[in-house]
């Protein structure tokens, strides 16, 4: 079969690899369409990945063959992927089976390869049946959108004001999120104006490049006593200050973006006289991939305006060069086998 994967010193490289023989546990799914994610980009540029190895876990697909000892959805089924878990352990039995630590397999971007293929190998507890009237490409960025919603959760149910902060796809689909559950005003701060008229289209009241001056100040105006709630979704590193400058009283910044360089805050006092509550979030649910998933089957959900880029999986490696690498793309979706 075709497939992009990594190869050490020459980045990604689109190439024949063997089909994959199905274990009597194990499902076999054809490839729709795949998203590229900025982790992806990470794992490249950083040369974080075994030669060899299949990126990709944004993913829509058709189940085609099931192992004699594989349960799940029935051949045909159109589905996600997402990670399992063990059941067993104490995140697992804690409710919180997105960290998992024991038994927790991953395509594409752990242990199986992944999705820039035209077929993937996974588990059936693994899969997500894809409801009717979602299309493959709203399906293969329910993980994106779910991984904004679990931020979101990650803060509680409490509504207000809320400040996002980098419009990349997560920060976008957090704007998106936030109308559809209330939240209001909804501010924004990207650099690049595509990005933030998309968030104008998702429902932001108020967008802004944050390398405007006195910024800070006019946003204060707009919000009186700061935001309820921050997402810093660009990473960063001077903005989890900006954002405890920018809290309200009793406020909360969740840190999504995963940043890997030490970071100061300016007037770490706030954090005591504002009571600024600080947390964090990494990936997402199976449950949350469902409700997104139902509200894109709602019609109120469309991640399709975040596709910047629409290409064939042949072209990925060019793509990342001239688009992904540059910053230029916003989210590029791959056309891998028969879309729906």
């Amino acid at each position: 079969m075709k497939a992009v994967v990594f190869r050490q010193g020459r980045g990604l490289v689109y190439e024949d690899v063997p089909d994959y023989k199905t274990g009597t546990d194990e499902v076999l799914v054809r490839v729709a369409n795949t998203g590229f994610c900025g982790s992806d980009h990470s794992l490249v540029k950083g040369g974080l990945v075994q030669d060899g190895y299949i990126l990709g876990h944004e993913i829509s697909a058709v189940v085609v063959e099931k192992g004699a000892k594989a349960y799940g959805p029935a051949l045909g089924t159109r589905v996600c992927i997402r990670p399992t878990y063990c059941g067993t352990c104490a995140n697992c039995l804690s409710g919180r089976q997105h960290l998992c630590r024991t038994g927790r397999r991953t395509a594409g971007i752990g242990d199986l390869p992944g999705g820039f293929a035209q077929f993937v190998k996974v588990y059936p507890q693994m899969l997500i049946p894809i409801p009717a009237g979602v299309d493959s490409r709203n399906a293969a960025l329910a993980e994106t959108f779910a991984s904004a919603l679990h931020a979101i959760n990650c803060t509680g149910d409490q509504k207000g004001s809320a400040l996002v902060m980098g419009g990349g796809p997560i920060g976008l689909s957090a704007v998106a999120i936030l109308k559809i559950l209330g939240y209001s005003p909804i501010v924004l701060f990207e650099p690049v104006k595509a990005k933030r008229d998309i968030a104008l289209l998702y429902g932001a009241e108020h967008v802004f490049d944050p390398r405007e001056e006195d910024l800070n100040s006019r946003v204060m105006a707009l919000v009186p006593g700061g935001f309820d709630k921050t997402f810093e979704c660009s990473g960063v590193t001077a903005n989890v200050s900006r954002a405890i400058t920018l809290a309200a009283d009793g406020g909360q910044v969740c840190v999504v973006s995963v940043i890997f360089q030490p970071l100061e805050i300016a007037e770490p006092y706030l954090i005591n006289f504002k009571e600024v509550r600080l947390t964090a979030s990494i990936s997402n649910t199976h449950q949350e991939n469902i409700q997104c998933l139902n509200w894109m089957a709602k019609g109120i959900l469309d991640a399709r305006p975040l596709i910047s880029d629409d290409e064939p999986l042949e072209r990925l490696p060019a793509v990342y060069r001239e688009r992904i690498d540059t910053g230029l793309a916003v989210k590029v979706m791959l056309r891998i086998g028969e879309e729906f």
